[in-house]
């Protein structure tokens, strides 16, 4: 298998070596750390010890489909061996080499449940820095057959997370523990074009966590990135749409309740197109939810986009915490689904859009042009390892988030790869 997948001297240092009870792969993205850590996986599922189950662990099963299987099923990776790899988006369990894999997300604490009672011969996780530490602490103990092993990847997050400061902190006194940390230079798939335009693109805490892999704190702007002139585009100039895939709706009743849509062009890029704003601090009226509703769905049901008046948005994602509004919404014939609320998450793929310039934003989200520049993050929540944002003037960048989040699962197959969009 080795002889068919091009890989670094790092990537095959780490696949040789990682025989310990806890094998954990870090660093910058596109580094070729979770490919090595995914054909550890297969060489050991092959011949894993029997009396204990095997997982494969990640935020939620959309996200280890996308970022295992898809991998894993791809020939063009792991040749013939791609074929004995058998799973379906969204199933509880999978099939490896004919071995029943159990597919399992973790994104809150209350998933340490699932494996309560399991014993567990192997795992792989994946992203581990967003698996909730009481679910990482059940799943060590419950790999009690002689020959288990974990595999793990993550990306760099606060040096105040439980992960760094518990384990890789500590390696020296964690024998059984093994640890590779890769940057892009360690992907031979990799142009030196290609590793150039990223560290140009992205700024801040986003390139020294996702360019440079360093565990580092966040502080100041969040959305370093945002460049009016590089991100701002007419909406009489929009291209055409291939979906209108959501507008996400954050609901304040003192606050402002935004919503802003979302949609995906032909072309394979994301773009925020509409908005809508009610704020009560700036004189209007405060209104109850039916009367929130009402306006909502007038708006709606106007043109959002100029070249496509008729389309209409598929879904609607409404802050999870606001029941009411969405019980509201569902009164008046709009099913609204609770939006993915993961903060963390939802900023670091915004930013991440964002830098690479697969999400745009017409001028007509006048409320999320004026708040983006001054998202910053909250620097007690740092002191305490968390990545949170102040929560001032966030209410449309909060409905974007939402969109964005919400509905990756529908656009992400369909977005170019940036190296294929105009800069």
């Amino acid at each position: 298998m080795l002889d068919d997948l091009p890989m670094s001297r790092r990537q095959v240092e780490s696949v040789a070596t990682s025989d310990g009870a806890v094998n954990i792969w870090d660093g910058s993205i596109r580094s070729g750390k979770t490919i090595a850590s995914l054909l550890r996986w297969l060489m050991f599922v092959a011949t894993a010890p029997r009396g204990g189950e095997l997982v494969m662990i990640g935020r939620t099963r959309e996200s280890i489909a996308r970022n295992l299987f898809g991998p894993l099923q791809d020939p063009a990776l792991f040749g013939p061996v791609a074929a004995h790899v058998h799973y379906t988006s969204g199933a509880p369990t999978a099939t490896i080499l004919g071995r029943r894999v159990h597919v399992i997300g973790a994104s809150d604490a209350k998933a340490e449940r699932v494996i309560r009672g399991m014993t567990v011969a192997g795992a792989y996780v994946d992203e581990i820095t967003v698996v909730p530490e009481e679910f990482f602490t059940q799943l060590l103990g419950r790999m009690s057959v002689d020959g288990s092993r974990l595999f793990g990847s993550t990306n760099p997050d606060s040096p105040s997370h439980w992960l760094k400061l518990k384990f890789l902190d500590k390696l020296s006194a964690l024998p059984h523990w093994r640890y590779w940390h890769f940057t892009m230079e360690d992907n031979p798939a990799l142009s030196r074009q290609y590793i150039d335009q990223k560290r140009t693109e992205f700024t801040g805490l986003w390139y020294r966590r996702f360019i440079s892999g360093e565990w580092v704190a966040a502080e100041g702007a969040i959305y370093s990135m945002w460049r009016p002139a590089r991100h701002v585009v007419p909406w009489a100039s929009l291209p055409p749409m291939r979906r209108l895939l959501a507008a996400g709706v954050d609901y304040g009743t003192t606050n402002a309740t935004a919503a802003v849509l979302l949609g995906l062009s032909e072309g394979g890029r994301l773009y925020l197109v509409d908005e809508w704003r009610h704020d009560p601090r700036t004189g209007a009226p405060r209104l109850t939810d039916g009367q929130l509703s009402g306006r909502l769905r007038s708006w709606l049901d106007e043109p959002h986009l100029p070249a496509q008046p008729e389309m209409r948005p598929e879904w609607v994602a409404v802050d999870p915490s606001a029941a009411s509004m969405r019980l509201q919404l569902y009164r008046d014939g709009i099913t609204a689904a609770a939006a993915d609320n993961d903060v963390g998450r939802g900023i670091s793929l915004v930013a991440t859009l964002l830098a690479e310039r697969r999400l745009l934003v017409a001028d007509r989200c006048r409320g999320w042009i004026s708040e983006v520049s001054g998202y910053s993050w909250d620097p007690d929540a740092t002191e305490k390892g968390d990545d949170r944002p102040l929560k001032v003037a966030d209410h449309s960048l909060d409905a974007g988030r939402y969109a964005v989040a919400t509905t990756e699962a529908l656009w992400r197959p369909h977005l170019l790869d940036p190296v294929g969009l105009a800069a």
